[in-house]
């Protein structure tokens, strides 16, 4: 029989144990996967879309905090400053949580002049504008929930409750837009003026401005001129580009490298416990087996590399199952992420690779013990142990 085959048959002596234990590797080295993904999505460079001529101006302190509604006329008379628009996080749920999808209440047409990347047919978005209650969606957005243009959407507010208590809020769909900008393709639009009647509370407020500069060399210039005019306000700004402001949305959640890094050791000092147990175990019940083995001829070394070769093998198996399917469910993961951050979930070879060597030196490090053992068993203590 081969050394492969010697293998094979001995992991499979527990078939129970051994899938168990390659079930345990494989959720490690899958959360492996998805948490360096999306460390390395927050990290990321440049978010796709990001215009290099567009500031986003943003409250100092928190992105949850309100700006003015005023302060868009004073960024506008900025020296620089060739248009300004406003978005804001509405949250809510279609249906139920599962559901969900980014909802910004806008100025419908400074919104589609700011972002050239999103097009609507002109005669849309005037229905846009003159609805009340007006809404556009994505065309993917539309397909996927069975929508028509025409239809009342009904959203279930969790942050903002309308005047009256009222906590669905009722859209009629007017239009749909194309994007080339696969991040930000599933954005719900509606009318800034419908939120702001109907909303119970923090009215002539909204989330943040996005600004048009003239000239992206200028971009560090405008920012500080735009903060400094709120810089001893009751609302003071903060002015980064799209990217930065993507990054600093991302660092609201914390320091995601740190979470990742301590959930990961965690979890693979569990799992190294787990595996080691399970490789000494089998040494224990195979000592009349490689007795046999150093009998027929087996060198120490050879019995050695076979009892390492089996934790290796385990591991791997495991950590490349893992990975695979870290890497297939990786851009699902994309539609709950936020939609103005950096670009899609991306799996990486680099990550890939990562985790295939991790796997590799688990095994190695879980195995080194016991092929030491079982290498330096002299056949007559292997036997009287039987």
């Amino acid at each position: 029989m081969s050394n492969f085959g010697l293998l094979m048959a001995n992991l499979h002596r527990h078939p129970v144990r051994t899938y168990l234990t390659l079930l345990s590797v494989l959720v490690a080295f899958l959360l492996f996967g998805l948490l360096r993904t999306l460390a390395v999505w927050f990290g990321s460079g440049p978010a796709e879309g990001a215009s290099v001529d567009r500031l986003v101006v943003a409250a100092k302190y928190s992105i949850v905090d309100m700006l003015p509604i005023s302060q868009m006329n004073v960024i506008q008379g900025v020296d620089g400053v060739e248009a300004v628009t406003h978005q804001s996080w509405f949250g809510g749920n279609y249906q139920d949580a599962r559901s969900f999808f980014p909802k910004f209440p806008v100025a419908p047409r400074s919104y589609f002049e700011m972002f050239p990347e999103f097009t609507i047919d002109p005669a849309e978005l005037e229905a846009f504008e003159r609805t009340r209650t007006g809404a556009v969606v994505p065309e993917g957005m539309l397909t996927e929930f069975g929508w028509s243009v025409g239809d009342k959407v009904p959203i279930e507010a969790d942050i903002w409750p309308m005047a009256d208590g009222n906590r669905i809020w009722e859209f009629d769909l007017v239009g749909t837009y194309t994007t080339d900008v696969e991040a930000q393709g599933g954005v719900f639009l509606f009318h800034y003026d419908f939120f702001e009647e109907a909303r119970s509370f923090a009215k002539g407020t909204v989330g943040w401005y996005t600004v048009r500069i003239e000239d992206p060399d200028r971009a560090p210039e405008v920012a500080n001129a735009i903060d400094s005019l709120f810089e001893n306000s009751m609302n003071p700004t903060k002015t980064a580009t799209e990217d930065e402001f993507g990054k600093s949305f991302a660092a609201q959640i914390g320091d995601l490298g740190l979470m990742a890094t301590g959930i990961l050791s965690a979890v693979f000092f569990t799992v190294l416990l787990l595996t080691a147990n399970t490789m000494t175990q089998a040494l224990r019940e195979r000592i009349p087996e490689l007795a046999v083995l150093k009998t027929l001829g087996f060198g120490n070394p050879r019995v050695g590399w076979l009892v390492l070769g089996e934790s290796v093998l385990l591991c791997v198996a495991g950590g490349v199952m893992g990975i695979g399917l870290a890497a297939l469910l990786a851009p699902a993961a994309t539609a709950f992420l936020p939609q103005f951050g950096p670009s899609a979930l991306a799996f990486t070879w680099q990550t890939a690779a990562t985790g295939v060597g991790v796997a590799v030196v688990l095994g190695v490090v879980v195995g080194t013990v016991p092929a030491m053992s079982a290498g330096r068993l002299s056949i007559a203590e292997a036997l009287r142990r039987s």
